[in-house]
Parts: structure tokens; sequence; C-alpha cells
């Protein structure tokens, strides 16, 4: 790997991350480091629409470019994407997804400088496409994303996400706290993950959710997103004897403000576990299919369960049978939520 740091103090540079939700979250901390090393760059991330809500506003960056739905299938919107691509000028571009389509984003920026993974996260066509590889290493994906500085002369940057506040999006949560009635802390529980391998069993949160309550005087509320992530929120407040209730409808903007005001957040591998973690929320990760080292919730005021691990491909990955995630007990849950809930104490106790 050659390093190449920039002449200038003000380079062009173009993030390539595409999706989805948690990942985009794990690639802010690049955009970060970035701002931190040259305040004076122009930073451009691209990426799909969902991702994207997160990203507007963020003080690091210049500009977001947001692709529309298949524009890979489109001859006509490629050449309109390379032309405003070519415009911006870029010096460099860094493909924090490795793929073949994002590696085919950066080529068409024009930027002559292609920063990708070259080892095993460099897949598909994407070592053919981006010029410079980088073989990162480190125990978790924020760090192997980070590591793609490497070649800009960024080692070991402080990891930072430093998202928005979305003032709009907290006035809504503002005012769904206070016509609900919600105490100062509560536990947020999200049941829902993009794989049926990654979900964890209702009635088990629900009990979760009734220790809570009884030992910590703490209610839950359940988030959701979509009809079938309802039904398993509503189960989870039916089952819990009145210690959870079901969140409204929340945008991810709304989510993440939802997420700043809770005590604490229990959930799977999934988006939502990401923003909560990135926003400073405590969480407590449910694993199973993914290795918890390698993608749990980052940073040490946090705990990932993990009973069963299973190496393999995604695809066998997303097909495994619900034991993977059964193996976490409900007091396996319980102690972990206690041992955040002590510490919490005890920092009050110490401020005080």
């Amino acid at each position: 790997m050659d390093t190449m740091p920039f002449d200038s103090e003000q380079p062009r540079i173009l993030i390539v991350k595409l999706s989805a939700i948690g990942d985009v979250i794990h690639a802010t901390p690049v955009l970060c480091a970035l701002r931190e090393r040259f305040p004076k760059a122009y930073l451009a991330w691209a990426v799909e629409k969902a991702g994207g809500t997160l990203l507007e506003g963020h003080r690091a960056l210049d500009e977001l470019i947001v692709l529309p739905r298949g524009w890979l299938k489109s001859p006509k919107g490629v050449w309109q994407l390379r032309g405003r691509l070519h415009g911006l000028r870029f010096d460099v571009a860094i493909d924090v997804h490795s793929l073949t389509k994002s590696a085919i984003l950066a080529w068409l920026s024009g930027a002559p400088r292609r920063i990708g993974f070259g080892n095993r996260w460099g897949r598909e066509l994407s070592p053919w496409l981006n010029n410079q590889r980088v073989d990162t290493n480190g125990p978790h994906m924020i760090e192997h994303n980070v590591g793609l500085l490497q070649p800009l002369g960024i080692e070991r940057p402080r990891i930072r996400f430093e998202l928005p506040l979305y003032e709009a999006e907290q006035a809504t949560i503002d005012h769904y706290v206070a016509k609900t009635d919600l105490p100062v802390g509560f536990c947020l529980i999200n049941t829902g993950a993009g794989w049926p391998s990654k979900l964890w069993p209702s009635h088990r949160y629900a009990a979760v959710a009734r220790h809570l309550l009884e030992t910590w005087a703490l209610p839950s509320v359940v988030v959701w997103a979509g009809d079938e992530e309802q039904a398993m929120a509503e189960r989870i407040v039916a089952a819990s004897d009145g210690a959870a209730r079901l969140a409204p409808p929340t945008t991810l903007r709304e989510l993440a403000c939802l997420a700043r005001r809770a005590t604490f957040f229990i959930g799977s591998d999934t988006g939502p576990l990401h923003l909560a973690a990135a926003v400073g929320t405590p969480c407590v990760g449910l694993y199973g299919p993914w290795p918890a080292e390698r993608h749990g919730p980052y940073g040490p005021g946090h705990v990932a369960l993990q009973k069963m691990f299973f190496e393999g491909k995604t695809r066998m990955r997303r097909r495994l049978p619900p034991e993977f995630m059964e193996a976490i007990a409900v007091d396996d849950v319980v102690e972990a939520c206690d041992r955040i809930l002590e510490r919490e104490e005890r920092q009050k106790r110490m401020v005080a």
C-alpha cells in the first residue's frame, strides 16, 4: 500500500457508502476523521436515500449526493451522474462499500485516486476498479473503515459520529414524551431486524420489560417500522403487563432523537441499534448470525451478547434457524441491563 498524503490542505474527497443504515452509520467516523485532518477540504458523500436522511445537515459534510432508486440500471441516469460528479473535480474517492456498484460510482467520479478494501473485504469487481487497495485490520468494522484513510496519512483517528441534532424531529419527540407522560428515564426496545435469523422472541423482550419496571421502576418503549415489526411490538406490549408501551411510527431521525432521551437501548444487530450507539445511548446488543466482536455496538459503554456464532457466507447466515438467537436467555439480557443501570447509578452518585 502506498501512502500518499495530499500536498494541498484543501482536497476534494468523495465518500461512497450507499447502504444499509447500520453500514452508513459505521462509515460516519471516516467523514469525521477526514474533516479533523483536512478542515478546509471539500467533503461529499454518495448514498442511497434511506441512509441519506441521517447525513443531512452533518456539520462535517459539504455535499450529500443522494442517488435515485435503480440509478445503475439507467444509462441516461448514469451519464447524468457522471457529469455531475466530474463537475465536482474530486481528487480521491473512498469506497467504503467496496462492491461492484460502489466501485463503479467511485470510477464514474473521475477521481484519480480510488481507495477501497484490498483484502477479503474488497468484493466482486471492486479490487479491479479501485486503484489503491488497503488491507485493513482491527476487531470492529468501524476500525476497518477508518483504516481506508491510511493512504491519506491518517492513522488511528478518533472515532466520532457527530450525527446532527435534528431539531425539527426533536420537537416532535419532545411533544410525544410530554403527551404520554414518559418519565425522564426509559428503556427503548427494538424488536425488528433485517433478517428473520436475527430476531429474538417477543415474549422474552416482554419478560425483560417486566423486570425493568419491577426492579428499576423503568418503563419500556417499543419502536417498530412496518406492519410486521408493529405486530411484533404489539405482542411485546400485550405480554408485558403494562411494563412496555408502543411507540408511534417514527422516521430514522425521530428514532435518533428518541434514542437520545432513552436510558439505554435493547435490540438485535440492525440499524436502530447502531443509531442508538452513535448518538451516545448505552446499548444491549443481541447477536447470533454475525460476530458481535466485529459488528457489535461500538464503544466501551455497551454490552454485546452472543452465545452461538456461525462462520459462513451471508446467504447461509440469513437462513440460520432461530436457536442461534434463542441461545441468549432472558437472564442474560436482564443481567446486562442491570449492569448498565448499576453503572448509571454509580455515575449519578459520583456527580452528586
